[in-house]
């Protein structure tokens, strides 16, 4: 199994940025995928989620500004990062889950990617 991300790097605030996790080794299409993120110095906390059947849930801090989709054919999930902020930056990191299970929970984990937001 794995799930790699790309897409991360430096960009000046108001910005944008598409991120990308390729997953194999799994039936992607049952799974629920969530992009989340972890600050320098501080927790990692969730930042989209998107369900098997393509419900999709964001926090507070990055509605109307992310947006999450994914692409079964593709076994690939995407995150589109428009009007960046220097407190987006983070290593970005997905996951899979599958049960209900919630994202903190997930069955499958990336390693992330950087993204660094310049103000």
């Amino acid at each position: 199994v794995q799930l790699v991300e790309s897409g991360g790097g430096l960009v000046q605030a108001g910005g944008s940025l598409r991120l990308s996790c390729a997953a194999s080794g799994f039936i992607f299409s049952n799974y629920a995928m969530t992009w989340y993120r972890q600050p320098p110095g501080k927790e990692r906390e969730l930042v989209a989620t998107i369900s098997s059947g393509g419900s999709t849930n964001y926090a507070d801090s990055v509605k109307g500004r992310f947006t999450i989709s994914r692409d079964n054919a593709k076994n690939t999930v995407y995150l589109q990062m428009n009007s960046l902020k220097a407190e987006d930056t983070a290593v970005y990191s997905c996951n899979a889950a599958r049960g209900g299970r919630p994202w903190y929970l997930a069955d499958y984990w990336g390693q992330g990617t950087q993204v660094t937001v310049s103000s």
